[in-house]
């Protein structure tokens, strides 16, 4: 497996996201070491919050849901999923599976961190990742906020809106990062905002990663990785953690998510399920203070 490392100087000047870069080294059998990247806020014996972001975002996206956590006394984690934001980028598209990624996630939590008493918070892929991590760690967690994302097994369509995005990021034959998250944003992000969510992709042959992802969502009933989802959909559905569902109101990729999740998980019944207002599928870029007050609300809530 080939590396490449996003240059340091690449992230330098990134708006309102001034957090000192922190490293984990997670093991890989093929690779040897691969870097993690993440960011921390709030106080370390405050309770913990890991946000997991998605396709092709990094950390960056979470910098305006960190502060309103550290405010409210709660440790934040944002890690870079492995082939973004300032974590290794496997070069090939062949290095990315759905396996390795929930795997690389675990190891960098639990083999490195040794988080426990964790709260999810994931969106779009940051779920499929988070929401598997949680059903095959269920003694590690105590909470889920599941935002904007699912946790597809293949029987069922995906919507149109999603092929098309899955057929431009295969067929353009330059990624523009920044377009697609705009694409995803209600708000219209500024020059720098774009240039950060380019930041971590020099050229094209760091984008494996944002290339390979959505290949990897689960379209057919016997695709890779849909009987460990299915088997993640039976442990969770008989689980009793706390469940938040915390969808926008103008995400056409997830939101038909959001109803079946507040269905099917026991820890979501009785529960106030709270739209977010004014935002598409990337909700932290259009209303991250209230999401994060949203997820502020519900862990102090577990006490």
């Amino acid at each position: 497996m080939r590396l490449l490392r996003t240059p340091e100087d690449r992230f330098s000047d990134l708006p309102d996201f001034d957090y000192p870069p922190l490293y984990a080294d997670i093991e890989h059998p093929l690779a040897g070491i691969i870097r993690v990247g993440y960011v921390e806020a709030g106080p370390p014996d405050g309770p913990t919050v890991l946000l997991l972001h998605g396709e092709p975002s990094w950390s960056f996206l979470y910098r305006k849901v960190l502060p309103v956590l550290a405010e409210a006394g709660i440790r934040a984690i944002a890690p870079d999923l492995v082939g973004f934001g300032r974590s290794d980028k496997p070069a090939d598209m062949a290095d990315h599976t759905y396996a390795r990624h929930v795997e690389w996630m675990r190891a960098f939590a639990f083999d490195v961190l040794d988080l426990r008493d964790v709260v999810l918070v994931g969106q779009d892929w940051g779920g499929l990742i988070g929401l598997r991590l949680v059903a095959e760690n269920l003694d590690r967690f105590v909470g889920v906020v599941a935002a904007n994302t699912g946790l597809p097994t293949g029987d069922q369509a995906m919507p149109e809106e999603w092929w098309a995005f899955r057929d431009a990021t295969q067929k353009a034959p330059v990624f523009d990062t920044a377009r697609f998250i705009q694409s995803g944003c209600r708000r219209t992000l500024t020059a720098a905002e774009r240039a950060a969510y380019d930041a971590p992709f020099p050229n094209e042959m760091y984008k494996a990663g944002p290339r390979a992802l959505p290949t990897l969502v689960p379209t057919s009933p016997d695709d890779e990785a849909s009987e460990a989802n299915r088997a993640a959909w039976r442990t969770l559905t008989t689980s009793n953690v706390p469940f938040l569902c915390a969808f926008s109101d103008g995400d056409p990729i997830t939101g038909a998510m959001g109803p079946i999740l507040q269905r099917a998980m026991p820890g979501a019944a009785g529960r106030e399920h709270p739209t977010i207002a004014n935002a598409g599928h990337f909700l932290q870029e259009d209303a991250g203070q209230e999401l994060g007050r949203v997820v502020a609300r519900f862990v102090r809530g577990l006490d």
